[in-house]
Order: structure tokens, then sequence, then C-alpha cells
């Protein structure tokens, strides 16, 4: 993206622009790949979206961000800064918990995987959930299959956690760094 739009949330990192999503991104894409573009400014490959977010996904967070507070604790649009292309999703399951708990999830289209982007963009993420003083601790749930997975994860500095919230999948957390 050459210059935020007005009134985007945006974060950076190495090689990649996040963009917060809000009510109207995700109106624009549920609109299809080509509003989207027009909204992101950036182009959107045509095997759009990533597995795992599809239009049911896509409607709940639409919902969910009727509510303007909730701007980035949802997901974030990642752009590859290089290419000013979309690249996948990285965001929460919602503001933290009375823990102060926050969950992380990533999905990233096929021919961008195994780049590092989405440990790029978790560890931008997991810096900037952090920042908020309520959050405390950062978790994230996969498959144990899902090798390429845990190494993201452990990447971030995450550490096996037990068994997830459903049957068959595991969970990992990473705590705040200063202990507080």
């Amino acid at each position: 993206m050459d210059a935020p739009a007005q009134g985007l949330r945006i974060l950076n990192s190495r090689r990649l622009t996040l963009v917060a999503a809000n009510h109207e991104l995700v109106s624009q894409d549920l609109a299809g790949r080509a509003a989207l573009s027009v909204a992101l400014e950036s182009t959107v490959p045509d095997n759009w979206p990533p597995e795992l977010y599809d239009r049911t996904a896509m409607r709940y967070s639409l919902d969910e961000l009727a509510d303007p507070a909730m701007q980035g604790w949802s997901f974030w649009y990642l752009v590859l800064s290089e290419r000013n292309e979309l690249i996948g999703l990285c965001g929460f399951k919602g503001r933290p918990d009375d823990a102060g708990e926050v969950e992380i999830g990533y999905s990233i289209v096929s021919q961008f995987r195994g780049q590092g982007l989405a440990t790029e963009a978790c560890m931008r993420l997991i810096g900037w959930a952090f920042s908020h003083r309520e959050v405390k601790q950062v978790n994230a749930e996969t498959l144990p299959h899902l090798k390429s997975s845990i190494r993201v994860l452990e990447k971030n500095g995450m550490q096996f956690a037990g068994p997830g919230s459903e049957y068959g999948v595991v969970r990992y957390a990473v705590t705040r760094p200063d202990g507080s």
C-alpha cells in the first residue's frame, strides 16, 4: 500500500503491511475480490480467500466489527509490501478475556506459504497485543499434524500448553515477556 486509506489501522513489519479489518473492508471482501482490491489498494489473488476464512467467517466478522472497538481484535489483512499483494490473514478471536488472554490465528494463500510470512505476521501482532497492558498471554490452537503451523507458533516463542478447546486440537501459548 502506498498510503493508508483514511481511518485504517495499519501496522508494518519487515515485509508486510498489516491492515486491521473493519466493517467497511469486510463488506468489500464479501462483495468480491475486485471490491476488496479497490478498498485495500492492493492486488487480490485469484485464490482469495485463504483456507479457514470462508463467507460464514466473513459474515461473523462483519457483525463483530459493527463495534468499532473490535478493530484490531479481529483479523488483519496481510499485504506483501514489495508486491502490494494481499497474501493472507492473521488476527485475534476477540478482545482479551478476564484472565488477559487472547487467541491468535492465521491463514496464508498457498503460493505464499513456506516463506516465513505467517511467522512475521504473528510476531508483529503478538507484539501489538502485548503493547496492551491487559494482555498477559497469547494462545493459539492447531492440529498436531500441521507441523508448519506448529513451527510458526514455536518461532514466536509459543510453547505446547496441552489440549485445545476441541477434540484433537492442541494449544500453544506465550506469556507477556515482562511477566506482569
